[in-house]
């Protein structure tokens, strides 16, 4: 049984010659940047040193690091999956979850990584301390080349696979975010229970934000011994960074749910949504996963308040993500039923109309 393609939306068609030689190119870029990434960990895997210098923590467990070396091969492997699923005809056919959780997770990785690697090289370029060997010490973790390589090479997948994501979700679900605030109905029955997420969200935010903007002004409060010993001038720049993630999640999640803001595009609200929940979940569970593994020195062992606050980002990551699938499925529903989704036009004055 034939299908009946499904056609672009005439205001994208034109754009589709342009995109069409964008999305392979877009697709090599990724993958080319899991390269030295996935080189490096099987080295490491296979029991190669290169990168890891005499003396490096690395060395001290061989086997809980080969475990997770093995995670973040596959964690990386799956960003090629990605690229090819946002660029080969099959891609269409996936489920909305099933590439919207894996793209989420990898928005919320890589966002903090491209925002904060760059911050790293600006402090260092105004002459300012980052937190290296050179900056702090202590015993180098790995040579200096490594973390432009991996960091450059994360920087260039979240750069392409991001806008291979735009353009698909531009295809297929570009109708859930055209207009302005000022276009969308009145919340339905389940914009309650939308409501009630935003504002638990910013509730419980005012932790882990309040910690942040201490630690960026230069309070050492919840910071365990060896991270107050080894602070560094970009610890203070990434909390604030760490910051408006945050931020962005909450305000992203209060616009959605109270439909504020009526002049503002909705593409806003979902970005900021997006990629703030994305970055304060996803990064909250790396670090508090890392703290399941612990540590043999009792002043790298993190204090009972940054534990809480990694468990409290993953709680507002979450909540802010509910509260942009519910409204996506909203959106979705009203188009269902038929109900306008698309910017209204604003009525002209008689003076216009003549």
């Amino acid at each position: 049984m034939s299908q009946t393609p499904v056609l672009a939306p005439a205001a994208d068609r034109g754009a589709r010659p342009f995109t069409g030689r964008l999305r392979p190119l877009l697709r090599a870029v990724a993958v080319a940047a899991c390269l030295p990434y996935l080189s490096l960990k099987v080295a490491w895997i296979a029991g190669s040193r290169i990168g890891i210098p005499d003396g490096s923590s690395l060395l001290d467990h061989r086997g809980l690091m080969a475990v997770a070396n093995s995670v973040t091969v596959l964690m990386d492997g799956a960003v090629i999956v990605l690229a090819l699923l946002l660029t080969r005809p099959w891609g269409r056919r996936v489920p909305a979850w099933l590439l919207g959780l894996p793209m989420w997770a990898a928005t919320g990785l890589l966002l903090p990584i491209m925002g904060g690697f760059p911050a790293q090289l600006a402090v260092r370029a105004f002459g300012g301390s980052v937190n290296n060997a050179g900056g702090t010490g202590r015993e180098a973790f790995l040579d200096e080349w490594v973390f432009g390589v991996v960091y450059g090479g994360f920087i260039l997948q979240g750069l392409s696979l991001g806008l291979l994501f735009v353009l698909y979700a531009r295809d297929r679900w570009g109708h859930l975010w055209r207009g302005r605030m000022w276009d969308l109905p009145k919340a339905g029955p389940g914009g309650r229970a939308a409501r009630v997420c935003a504002v638990a969200a910013a509730v419980l935010a005012l932790y882990p934000a309040g910690l942040r903007l201490l630690w960026a002004g230069g309070s050492t409060s919840g910071l365990n011994e060896a991270r107050v010993a080894e602070r560094t001038f970009d610890f203070h720049v990434l909390s604030a960074l760490e910051f408006g993630y945050l931020a962005a999640a909450v305000v992203g999640a209060l616009v959605l749910a109270f439909r504020r803001l009526p002049a503002l595009p909705v593409k806003v609200p979902l970005a900021l949504a997006w990629g703030g929940s994305g970055a304060v979940a996803c990064w909250g569970g790396w670090l508090f996963a890392a703290t399941l593994a612990g540590s043999g020195d009792v002043a790298e062992q993190p204090t009972s308040a940054m534990v809480l606050s990694y468990a409290v980002q993953m709680i507002i990551g979450t909540l802010v993500a509910a509260t942009g699938v519910r409204f996506l499925g909203e959106r979705a529903a009203a188009r269902t039923r038929g109900t306008p989704t698309t910017p209204r036009v604003a009525p002209q004055s008689p003076r216009q109309s003549a």
